[in-house]
């Protein structure tokens, strides 16, 4: 499944799992999709048939589109939406300048270290013995990313030295051209979504996502293992310090930089001890959280989005009472080596529940998973107690014995 046009106001660009999810929440909204254009996995400047981004800017001014909505980050930071404003065509999604804060790591630390912005303590380097070298400076766990793109993992926190240099000369020897070294924050992270444009900004529902692949926050990074929304264990002041100290002084940075944002800009933050931390920037809707986001707002999300595009007022976002809970099913072996094909078969209706598929291939009746997280089971309810035993028992009836999923996601609100 690739882009479907939204309602009569745009396509969205993008590929199966994270734009199908963006897809499949819009859809759930009441709006109508049809004639999509995508783009592949590996960020080329083409679409799904081979086509050059000139096809799609030429078929945007065709069909009348009043703008595109790009959903994956590496086609935005190959600068599709530049190639869009040079045709003089509206999209939703920033010019490539501004997608390195999320394209490159350190492009994105030194933004925050020019404006201000509250983050770890950190050095890039752009040798495997630099970085090594480098150890010294950091008590451990030590956190090591990768610059570039990673999809949601490239991430791995060191308890030791023997670990961090494996994972250094593991980077380097996958191509990456820079690995930064940070220390390793602590406290609760939450995701926090703003649509911006130009010197506006609103905020979406908060979310909490969950990164790690196992229970309790055990083992590697992952591109997300659920999420749920509201945050009941965010305080309003705490909420409000991350605006004041993180939105507010990132916003100055765009401004005064020049960036002309306009997209969605994600934040992960870290509450610390010493207040408000940024982790990192994505310049997109990101999976797991956009699931559990966009069922909780009440505006028309497109007249959201319409007003960015044409830097018209944006309006503040108002949220529903629903509480909103998923869980992701995994491929055994992810995040490292997923189980190649396996059987899913056909997944039955939920009372309670619904489902946002991401890699599977078949058809509805005999899915087979082609990748490492497979499907989301989400449910809406009128509190998180309530979602959350929606969706485990749902997933209690599986048999799918070549899955996995975490049985905790929702248990810090619950538990806080």
């Amino acid at each position: 499944m690739f882009g479907r046009t939204y309602s009569d106001l745009g396509p969205v660009v993008g590929q199966i799992n994270g734009e199908d999810i963006r897809a499949n929440q819009l859809e759930r909204r009441g709006y109508d999709w049809e004639n999509g254009y995508g783009t592949p996995s590996d960020g080329q400047d083409t679409n799904r048939d081979g086509q050059p981004v000139r096809k799609l800017t030429k078929d945007a001014k065709s069909h009348n589109i009043d703008w595109t909505f790009v959903g994956p980050e590496n086609v935005l930071c190959a600068g599709i939406t530049d190639k869009f404003e040079k045709a003089g065509q509206k999209i939703f999604g920033p010019n490539q300048r501004a997608s390195q804060l999320e394209g490159s790591k350190d492009y994105a630390l030194r933004f925050m270290s020019k404006y201000n912005i509250p983050t770890a303590r950190y050095e890039t380097f752009t040798s495997a013995e630099t970085c090594i070298a480098g150890l010294k400076d950091f008590t451990y766990p030590v956190v090591i990313k990768e610059d570039g793109l990673a999809g949601g993992k490239g991430v791995t926190i060191a308890k030791n030295q023997d670990v961090a240099e494996e994972t250094i000369r593991e980077m380097f020897a996958g191509g990456q051209t820079a690995v930064v070294l940070e220390e390793c924050l602590v406290g609760p992270e939450y995701s926090m979504f703003v649509v911006v444009s130009e010197d506006q900004f609103t905020i979406l529902p908060m979310a909490q996502d969950h990164k790690r692949v196992g229970d309790g926050d055990k083992g590697p990074n992952t591109g997300g293992m659920g999420s749920y929304s509201p945050l009941p264990q965010l305080k309003k002041e705490d909420r409000q310090r991350m605006i004041d100290e993180i939105v507010k002084p990132t916003m100055n940075g765009l401004v005064q930089g020049d960036y002309h944002y306009c997209g969605v800009l994600y934040i992960g933050l870290m509450m610390t001890e010493n207040g408000p931390k940024v982790i990192e920037y994505n310049v997109r809707l990101g999976d797991p959280e956009t699931q559990v986001v966009l069922p909780r707002i009440k505006n028309d999300f497109a007249m959201v989005i319409d007003a960015a595009v044409n830097h018209e007022k944006l309006p503040e976002i108002e949220e529903n009472d629903q509480s909103v809970l998923g869980v992701v099913v995994c491929s055994k072996g992810y995040p490292t080596h997923p189980a190649p094909n396996v059987k899913i078969g056909k997944l039955p209706e939920g009372a309670n529940t619904y489902i946002d598929y991401a890699n599977v291939k078949g058809n509805l009746d005999n899915l087979i998973g082609d990748g490492g997280r497979l499907f989301m089971v989400i449910s809406e309810a009128n509190n998180l107690v309530q979602a959350q035993d929606n969706v485990y028992s749902y997933l209690s009836k599986l048999d799918l014995p070549d899955c996995f999923y975490r049985h905790d996601i929702g248990n810090r609100a619950l538990r806080d």
